[in-house]
């Protein structure tokens, strides 16, 4: 089968460039390209369609096809002037303009079999090229825009239009999720949860088993494995460590956040659980790992706008709390340092936390098990399933908005930690694999192919294909 997935922001090269420092980079890219290289290893025809990306702040995807070794082919199309990079919020009114109509030239004639959209911008191009081909896709919207939206209103954010555009991508999640064969999602609570939410009343039925397909993400077992880190990142921790720590605490355990500098993140929370538990500090040590910022705790260095108000805010925090010197952060380059950074941690019997407001489906805590860390994990969201079921836990599910209930599950999980080290790794092993998620994307595209669809909702003004 020729399988095609769309998926215009465009960080995917076979070196993995910028991926914990580029804007485009999310774990969705992440997911696409492991999936799409599982497909391709049982034997179909895989490619990734981005865009074209020229712009001497990020070199390297200029050429218009790449391939990973033994793996998908990567296709980059036009989109926005001079092909210059344009911010994900932007790129909706080029999708019908640009990408679609370079999509369609590409292929001629020889279209594949299906395609399969990711994220809102990649599901609004697939119903376009759907009432134009008549090519059947599978939507996976990875998060929603009305989540992240009422999560901004919960952290106290305005929403700023300008700059997430948040009316346009309602509308082409809609759009999306509407005219698709089948929508994919990675737990059954996103389903219910997130396609249940009022803003996409009347664009499909939740309970609709026709139309969705519940498929788990996978980790890399070749980077996300138990063992010694690599000697030269070790080194590099230990000089962020020396650097930022009290002497006395450098040989403690952490508890260790990465992930981006976002205040749907909610980093807050963690230097509150620090502040208010005693045990907690005298037990273990914060590490931010901060994707390009070399050191978070004192310069913002290429920070964008919204994260350096995130880091201010920390830092308030850490000094009214007077954690000076139990808090640590740097910047790890990419996904096997990355791995190599939780293999030095679980070295001390340290823990992972993610406390973000809701996390549609949390690959990073499932990521860091792989590797021996026991998790903290918000209970808003896709972990409530993922490590939990009537069988056990299989990590420490916290209130996001508790401080005094995160500091708790993180000293469970010191407490229990050879419990949840093993447990945590036991359930990725058993239950997330790319070789499973490509299995199961290849159930949801066959139903996609036959099953009907009678889409209600008109693909938009601003989508309409260039004359």
């Amino acid at each position: 089968m020729h399988i095609a997935f769309l998926n215009p922001q465009g960080n995917f090269d076979p070196q993995d460039r910028y991926w914990t420092q580029h804007p485009d980079f999310g774990g969705q890219l992440v997911y696409v390209k492991q999936v799409a290289n599982a497909l391709t290893a049982q034997g179909h025809t895989v490619d990734i369609l981005t865009r074209r990306i020229v712009d001497p702040r990020w070199p390297g995807f200029e050429s218009r096809q790449d391939a990973y070794p033994a793996g998908a082919r990567i296709v980059r199309l036009h989109a926005g002037p001079n092909d210059r990079f344009v911010p994900k919020e932007d790129l909706w009114p080029l999708l019908g303009s640009d990408w679609v109509p370079d999509i369609l030239a590409f292929y001629g004639g020889d279209l594949p079999h299906v395609f399969t959209a990711h994220y809102g911008d990649g599901g609004i191009s697939a119903a376009l090229l759907r009432s134009i081909t008549g090519i059947p896709y599978t939507f996976t919207a990875h998060s929603l825009g009305a989540q992240k939206r009422d999560g901004l209103l919960a952290a106290g954010e305005s929403i700023d239009e300008d700059r997430y555009h948040f009316t346009r991508r309602l509308e082409a999640e809609r759009v999306a999720m509407n005219h698709a064969g089948i929508v994919i999602t990675s737990t059954n609570q996103e389903r219910y949860a997130q396609y249940g939410h009022s803003a996409y009343a009347g664009a499909i039925d939740p309970n609709d088993d026709r139309r969705f397909a519940v498929v788990p993400p996978g980790v890399d077992q070749t980077v996300f494995y138990p063992g010694d880190a690599d000697d030269s990142t070790a080194r590099q921790i230990r000089a962020f460590l020396k650097r930022d720590l009290e002497t006395s605490r450098i040989e403690l355990p952490a508890v260790v956040s990465s992930s981006r500098l976002d205040p749907k993140k909610n980093h807050r929370v963690l230097i509150d659980a620090f502040g208010h538990s005693e045990e907690l500090r005298s037990r273990a040590n914060l590490v931010l790992i901060t994707g390009a910022i070399e050191d978070p705790l004192h310069d913002d260095g290429p920070a964008s706008r919204s994260e350096r108000r995130v880091l201010a805010g920390l830092r308030e925090a850490i000094t009214a709390y007077d954690l000076g010197g139990a808090v640590s952060g740097f910047a790890i380059g990419n996904q096997r340092s990355l791995a190599d950074a939780y293999r030095f941690f679980a070295a001390r019997t340290s823990v992972f936390a993610l406390t973000a407001l809701y996390e549609p489906f949390g690959l990073a805590p499932l990521e860091a098990a792989s590797t021996g860390l026991p998790v903290v994990v918000t209970r808003n969201g896709g972990p409530a399933e993922s490590l939990r079921d009537e069988r056990g836990e299989y990590g420490v599910l916290v209130d996001p908005s508790d401080p005094d209930d995160v500091a708790s599950g993180l000293l469970r999980a010191l407490d229990q930690w050879h419990h949840f080290a093993r447990e945590g790794r036991r359930r990725v092993l058993e239950r997330y694999t790319w070789d499973r998620t490509a299995q199961g994307y290849v159930a949801a595209i066959e139903r996609a192919l036959t099953v009907p669809v009678h889409p209600t909702e008109p693909i938009p003004a601003w989508c309409s294909l260039r004359s």
